[in-house]
């Protein structure tokens, strides 16, 4: 979903000026862009404050959990997109800000990875109430109230990740699927819409992509071929097919991986 060539009309509340070069157009249509994106971001914030200062009012704010999030990032001109739904950094990291003095100590970063299905379980657990068995996710309540906790999972921590929708004629992502670490980002592209309605059974070529985050942060280099890094990928590899076994997904049917298949 490139900015210069998929931005519609609709996307940005007012037509295209005519009489505009190619160049002149995809940046009149970034900064419209961003001025939707950043108006949308005051308006949050405003309105995050008015609900901080009724809590404040009532003598509620010391004794409420309070969390601003989202249910993912977003592009706003990286790589030249906008949107989401790739595996790449822009889009995979979500905002999350805790607020509860009466239980959290303010002006701490938590540096794990937790993910959205985490938060249900965690909110359960600050409040008293048992965790469901069928719920997925993993409270991380005692990392946000003990700061000793958080280095006994950071080396081992990751996570699965799956976009199933391929040429669905609006989003222009490959379908694809991946495993996220604290350095590294492995992803599979396998680029077809088996199973999905209106997706068509065209083939495109299937591709594998590494980033070493500490390294190529803006993950520009793909390392996924590099053989400095195929130890790297064959952990991840292993990983990513132990979780998504786990969680119940299913590899592509060009993927077949017999030592980890029920």
């Amino acid at each position: 979903m490139r900015i210069a060539d998929h931005l519609t009309a609709e996307d940005l509340k007012q037509p295209v000026p005519q009489g505009l070069s190619a160049d002149e157009e995809a940046l009149w249509k970034y900064q419209r862009y961003m001025e939707d994106y950043l108006a949308c971001v005051a308006s949050v914030d405003d309105n995050v404050g008015r609900l901080t200062a009724w809590l404040r009012e009532r003598g509620d704010f010391d004794d409420t959990i309070v969390i601003y999030s989202s249910d993912q990032g977003f592009f706003l001109g990286d790589h030249g997109w906008f949107d989401k739904r790739f595996m790449y950094e822009e889009s995979i990291r979500m905002p999350f800000v805790l607020s509860y003095p009466r239980g959290v100590p303010s002006g701490h970063a938590l540096d794990r990875i937790v993910t959205n299905v985490d938060i249900a379980p965690t909110l359960l657990e600050a409040a008293g109430v048992a965790v469901p068995e069928r719920m997925q996710g993993r409270s991380f309540w005692g990392d946000l109230t003990d700061a000793a906790a958080v280095q006994r999972h950071r080396e081992a921590e990751g996570f699965y990740y799956r976009y199933w929708m391929h040429d669905d004629g609006s989003h222009q992502v490959g379908a694809h699927y991946g495993y996220r670490t604290h350095r590294h980002t492995l992803i599979f592209f396998y680029n077809d819409g088996l199973g999905l309605p209106g997706c068509s059974d065209r083939r495109f070529e299937q591709e594998w992509e590494l980033y070493d985050l500490e390294a190529d942060p803006e993950e520009l280099v793909n390392v996924a071929d590099d053989p400095a890094y195929a130890a790297v990928r064959a952990d991840l590899e292993a990983r990513m097919w132990s979780a998504q076994q786990e969680l119940g997904d299913e590899p592509h049917p060009d993927q077949p991986v017999p030592h980890l298949r029920r």
